[in-house]
């Protein structure tokens, strides 16, 4: 379909959504939130696609936050809802079955940030920055920044970044291990689209278990780790890309996966 405020395309079995409202900083409003959501519910339907990018228009931002004149139109009730259908379309994101690459092009603050922490990796151009800058309003993150960056970079960096507002440098974002991966910003989408399509090579069915044993142990003890571990191991071995797998490394050929998760 036709969406205003997103961008979609479709190469290799690679998607590329682009947040596309470069008059704003891209910034999140209702109707950017609501076509994100179609898009999603669409590549969660789409055996074809095998990874999916996510990139602003422009080169200045990625997504700079929730569109603040919007927000400020909210009462208490419409804001608590509209911070659970943010948190509900961006945990649909973190749960797709197939990888997700941000690749971070300029800011990534309040919503974009949280959008970028809900995706698998991150890479950044050296000009971008990231922070959850909310509490300079008056408010606090409403799409699940207070969850995500906690347990990626650990509570009290998390704190220090919540409650002072700071907006940080590529540079310290790769150092606190939110970002994968620095690029000079001409050649992003370069380096993204080297590493989208060495992972849309692979095994449609072991990527998904390998995203799904990595998210669901990660709240867990290590036993029960290591338990969905070894279920997620079993059912790769069913898969006939197991089959080509094993098959073609005895005979010295590039495996060549197929098959569907989907049935």
């Amino acid at each position: 379909m036709a969406y205003e405020n997103i961008i979609v395309e479709v190469s290799e079995g690679i998607e590329i959504i682009t947040f596309n409202r470069p008059h704003v900083l891209n910034a999140l409003n209702s109707d950017l939130l609501e076509e994100f959501l179609e898009a999603l519910d669409t590549i969660a339907q789409d055996e074809s696609i095998r990874v999916l990018v996510l990139t602003g228009a422009g080169e200045k931002s990625f997504v700079a936050g929730a569109d603040i004149k919007e927000l400020a139109s909210r009462n208490p009730l419409s804001s608590k809802a509209f911070a659970h259908r943010g948190q509900s379309i961006i945990s649909k994101l973190q749960d797709l079955a197939i990888p997700v690459i941000a690749a971070v092009n300029g800011f990534a603050l309040g919503g974009g940030s949280e959008i970028a922490l809900a995706c698998d990796f991150i890479y950044a151009s050296e000009t971008a920055s990231f922070g959850l800058p909310e509490i300079t309003l008056g408010i606090i993150p409403g799409f699940g920044g207070t969850q995500r960056l906690a347990r990626l970079i650990g509570i009290n960096r998390a704190k220090e970044l919540i409650l002072t507002g700071k907006i940080i440098s590529a540079n310290d974002a790769l150092d606190l291990g939110i970002v994968n991966k620095l690029v000079p910003s001409e050649k992003l989408k370069k380096e993204v689209m080297i590493t989208a399509k060495a992972i849309a090579d692979k095994g449609k069915t072991a990527l998904r278990a390998a995203k799904q044993a990595i998210n669901n142990g990660m709240n867990v003890d290590l036993a029960t780790g290591l338990n969905i571990e070894a279920d997620a191991f079993a059912l790769c071995m069913t898969s006939k890309d197991s089959q080509e797998g094993l098959n073609a490394f005895i005979e010295k050929r590039k495996p060549e996966f197929k098959e569907s998760i989907m049935g």
